[in-house]
């Protein structure tokens, strides 16, 4: 088993969302690069991603969310709503308990992997 590694996924998406969009890492990661520092452009960069993709990212999910995760003050920067910091807190939870009970998993089959973890972790996870 330690040729192998697994990643738990958490994915938020609307009941009744006809767009395929939803909130997941990506846009966790992206909303913990503003909380930083206070940009999206600035969040995008660290990423190394385009800030014309961090946008339409971030406006696609918060199209397919039906909220605002984002407050814009133009050359102020931005920061998170109540909503967004609200959303990314019950997400990297929501992730956290997965990764919990894929560990559990794991471990039921194949035992305690020791030294190896999986390269991927949520950004909040503390193990």
């Amino acid at each position: 088993m330690n040729d192998y590694f697994y990643i738990a996924r958490v994915r938020i998406q609307r009941k009744d969302s006809e767009i395929r969009e939803y909130f997941g890492r990506g846009v966790a990661d992206l909303l913990h690069g503003v909380e930083k520092y206070h940009s999206l452009n600035l969040a995008a960069q660290e990423m190394g991603m385009a800030y014309s993709k961090a946008w339409r990212i971030m406006r696609d999910a918060e199209t397919a969310m039906g909220m605002t995760f984002l407050h814009r003050m133009r050359r102020n920067g931005s920061e998170l709503t109540e909503e967004g910091r609200k959303l990314l807190s019950v997400y990297e939870e929501a992730e956290r308990e997965a990764w919990k009970a894929a560990d559990r998993v794991v471990e039921k089959y194949y035992g305690r992997l020791e030294g190896d973890k999986p390269p991927y972790k949520c950004a909040d996870s503390s193990e």
